[in-house]
């Protein structure tokens, strides 16, 4: 650093500048002050100051040329040159000459909104130090300070993590309209209000408000009245050249001019030939800083802190175009009636990753993409009552995160390099995460591994009861019938003891078996309703008896059969868990490649392999009692061995997309898809094709992640419980696993019975039968019809005449009747005298039996 002595050659004072990087403006201003004052001679010495223990040394040495006073007009103040000037007893003075009073303007508002930390955007290099030594001293945790904006330090920008929670631009009018562009074109200003404008001159008026509009974008800017008062005019446009801190420096310097006028006309001792190793007058020290302290008070454009003097400003905070609060320095910020200055909102990056239902894309109407799903609704749910803004952050490489050379990649990768400050995903506790990361209280507990299968597609028939009996079965009942029937009829035709040829045994009317009737009662005695009468004949009886057994015996059969086949048919699964697909060898089965669930089956194939390895090391251990451990079998099953095998086999799948619709191809239910069982059971309730098997196995919770040491864990923990005590948790599980979606569905319930598509047939064979026999009546009738005009035309041929005994030759039928004793009676075509006279009366009951036309009709007593 470059300092400046000036020794008053009249009054052998000196004074003591300090110019640093940045500061020749400064030396400037000082020539340009000192040249032109009248009262005093100043030759000013320059001395190199470096910021270090050894500016004491420069200082003392400098301090013997007939030096009274020091000013400081660093941006900070030289901590070595304000302990020589406490320790010598002379006065030390620090003038502000810095863009201190814009930056407290900001820091102040920043202050009021709870913010840690800011962004700093300038449009000259030269004011980056001017701020770095301001913020130093402030309450702010962070910063980050740009010396320009273009494409690759906006980049950069873009890049900080975590997002700051304020970005200020800081520049004069002239330039903050293109600073602001670059922002906005290089996609900078996401939250807009998180941004602030801090105008470094008084021309804000010129800046085009149109770049802000419906923006809640803070604008930041010294009144025009502060330059109008160092102007000393009332009605005034600052001109665009005026310069605050030079302004300043002019005035500052002339109110000390006055305060050592003041002691040099009070006849107040000012020490020369001062020396460090000395103290000197503590009263002239008191004494200027009492004359100081009040000239300041004389003066509202500065104010005294310490040692220091600064420029005391009157700033404005603008948002909408409108003003929203007042600064200044006694009452800081003041917001105006009526409007309201927002607390900074909290934003965060949220790592996430496709896992149905949990987390994945969807497209609107516009082809936008937007992320949604069990953790989106309950991330919206958690910044609503935690009061936070959020994006979801997708992973570069990879998905969940895996262990790639001791570097994570995926959702993992991300929080652990603070890409993001915390992930809400289907994100599993397992420890080698919780090494890199922390998790809060798990939000869904029950999950875990199952299995999904295509239900069976049932093939259908109208006609499926006829498929319980084999085609040789049916051909063999069938002709069994037909035997039968013949057989009754022959047996009934030549059995001397049959009805038709046993009269005198059978004299009442009995069934006559025809080969018609036979087969009738073949075939009737399958109904419950029976065959009707039975033949006479002890033979005709034996066969009727042994086919009756046979009837019995085939409808048990029948009926058991059809019971058992539709009872098989309606079994939806052929395995019911995990032990059963592992046993058998028709099912073939898969997981989704480098999953969670395929890792899980290679971490127990090598579980299963060291046991085993410790089991054989054990009992070929010679120093071992082996008698302990001589059995027939290895005692552990290692179905985890053949499990993966079989999987390896059926080749893995890239997506659970693809195993899905692998499953819902195989419609004979051969194919197996071993999954996370939350995104099975949502896959479910959408698909009707598709039924869980078994039960849920390694089971895991799910839980949100944090960066390690993250504020954010004990917060999110305390939001969670509250939401399980809501049961939000049991809302969003009925909104994601909607089984009542499926009530389109073909109801597959083995309680609802057998359906109409398996025995439709039995309807059909009996409309059949309708349809026939309706065609059987209409043939009846058409036949009748046409015998009964046969029979009229034949009786018109016959009627007797006027003239002739055509009477004679109508066809009569006989009547015969028997008395009690058994005697004839003839009623015939004409009569005949008999033996002996018999009265009517003695006849018993008479009875006609229709015969065929010219026979007699028979008539007996009972």
């Amino acid at each position: 650093m470059v300092p400046l002595m000036i020794n008053d050659i009249k009054t052998n004072m000196i004074i003591i500048l300090k110019e640093e990087t940045g500061q020749t403006h400064v030396l400037q201003w000082i020539n340009k002050i000192f040249a032109s004052q009248d009262d005093f001679q100043l030759e000013p010495i320059v001395v190199d100051l470096s910021g270090e223990e050894t500016d004491r040394d420069k200082v003392c040495e400098i301090l013997p040329n007939d030096g009274t006073l020091i000013i400081d007009l660093t941006w900070s103040g030289n901590e070595e040159a304000e302990k020589v000037a406490v320790e010598t007893g002379i006065p030390y003075v620090k003038i502000d000459v810095s863009i201190s009073p814009s930056l407290l303007l900001l820091d102040k508002f920043l202050e009021y909104r709870n913010s840690t930390d800011v962004t700093l955007i300038f449009d000259n290099p030269n004011k980056v130090d001017e701020a770095l030594y301001f913020w130093i001293d402030t309450t702010l945790l962070r910063m980050v300070i740009s010396e320009n904006l273009d494409k690759t330090s906006a980049n950069r920008l873009k890049s900080i993590r975590p997002i700051p929670n304020n970005f200020a631009i800081l520049a004069t009018t002239s330039n903050m309209e293109e600073l602001f562009e670059t922002a906005v074109e290089e996609n900078l200003v996401t939250l807009p209000e998180r941004w602030n404008l801090l105008f470094l001159d008084f021309q804000q008026k010129e800046f085009n408000r149109e770049l802000v509009r419906n923006l809640p974008i803070n604008l930041l800017y010294i009144e025009e009245e502060i330059c109008c008062k160092f102007l000393k005019t009332e009605q005034c446009e600052c001109p665009h050249d005026f310069n605050l801190q030079e302004n300043f420096l002019v005035l500052a310097t002339d109110l000390v001019k006055r305060v050592l006028h003041t002691m040099v006309s009070d006849d107040v001792e000012l020490t020369t030939n001062l020396s460090c190793d000395s103290r000197y007058n503590e009263d002239a020290r008191s004494k200027f800083y009492t004359l100081l302290q009040q000239e300041v008070d004389l003066e509202p454009l500065i104010y005294k802190e310490n040692f220091g003097l600064y420029v005391n400003i009157e700033g404005t905070i603008e948002a909408n175009s409108e003003k929203v609060a007042e600064y200044n320095y006694k009452t800081g910020v003041t917001v105006v009636d009526g409007k309201q200055i927002k607390p900074i909102t909290a934003f965060y990056r949220i790592g996430i990753t496709h896992a149905l239902p949990w987390s994945y894309k969807e497209t609107d109407s516009s082809g936008k993409s937007y992320w949604t799903g069990y953790c989106v609704d309950f991330t919206e749910e958690l910044a609503k009552i935690m009061g936070f803004r959020y994006e979801f952050v997708e992973p570069k490489k990879g998905t969940f995160g895996k262990k790639r050379n001791g570097v994570w990649n995926g959702v993992i990768g991300d929080l652990a390099t603070g890409e993001t400050d915390l992930a809400i995903t289907a994100l599993i506790m397992t420890a080698d995460r919780e090494e890199v990361i922390d998790y809060v209280a798990p939000y869904f507990e029950q999950t875990g591994i199952t299995i999904v299968m295509r239900k069976p597609v049932r093939k259908t028939s109208l006609f499926k009861f006829m498929t319980v009996l084999k085609l040789e079965v049916w051909l063999s009942i069938v002709g069994a019938l037909i035997i039968t029937g013949f057989m009754v009829w022959f047996l009934d035709k030549y059995s001397p003891y049959s009805a038709r040829n046993n009269k005198k045994a059978y004299p009442y009317p009995c069934r006559e078996f025809t080969l018609k009737e036979s087969f009738w009662f073949a075939l009737t005695s399958f109904t419950p309703q029976g065959g009707g009468e039975a033949p006479k004949a002890l033979s005709g009886r034996t066969l009727v008896a042994a086919y009756w057994l046979f009837v019995v015996l085939m409808l048990a059969t029948f009926t058991a059969n059809l019971a058992a086949f539709l009872t098989v048919e309606r079994m939806q699964t052929p395995v019911q868990s995990l032990e059963q697909l592992a046993k058998q060898s028709r099912i073939n089965y898969t997981v989704v490649k480098d999953s969670d669930t395929h890792q899980y089956f290679i971490n127990m194939k090598h579980a299963e392999d060291t046991l085993y390895r410790m089991w054989k090391e054990l009992t070929l251990n010679a120093s071992t009692d082996d008698t302990q451990y001589r059995v027939w079998d290895y005692p552990i099953r290692e179905q985890y061995g053949h499990i993966l095998l079989a999987i390896n086999d059926s080749n893995p799948v890239t997506t659970a997309a693809e195993g899905f619709r692998i499953v819902n191809e195989h419609t004979d239910a051969d194919f197996a898809f071993i999954h996370d069982s939350s995104e099975i059971k949502y896959e479910i309730s959408r698909n009707c094709n598709l039924t869980e098997v078994g039960e849920v196995f390694a089971e895991r919770p799910y839980a949100v992640a944090v960066q390690q040491g993250s504020h954010l864990q004990d917060e999110i923990s305390k939001t969670i419980l509250n939401l399980q005590k809501d049961r939000f948790f049991e809302q969003l599980q009925g909104k994601y696993w909607n089984h009542t979606a499926k009530g389109g569905c073909a109801s597959t319930d083995d309680n609802e019975g057998i359906t109409l598509e398996s025995l439709g047939g039995v309807f059909i064979a009996t409309l059949f039968g309708l349809a026939l026999a309706m065609i059987t009546l209409v043939g009846e009738v058409l036949y009748y019809r046409r015998k009964g005009k046969v029979g009229s035309s034949d009786a018109k041929k016959s009627k007797p005449g006027a003239g002739g005994d055509n009477w004679k030759q109508t066809n009569l039928v006989p009547i015969t009747l028997v008395d009690k004793d058994k005697q004839p009676i003839t009623f015939g075509t004409e009569f005949k005298p008999v033996t002996r006279n018999r009265d009517l009366s003695e006849l018993g009951q008479i009875r006609l039996y229709p015969r065929s036309r010219n026979r007699i009709t028979q008539v007996t007593d009972k």
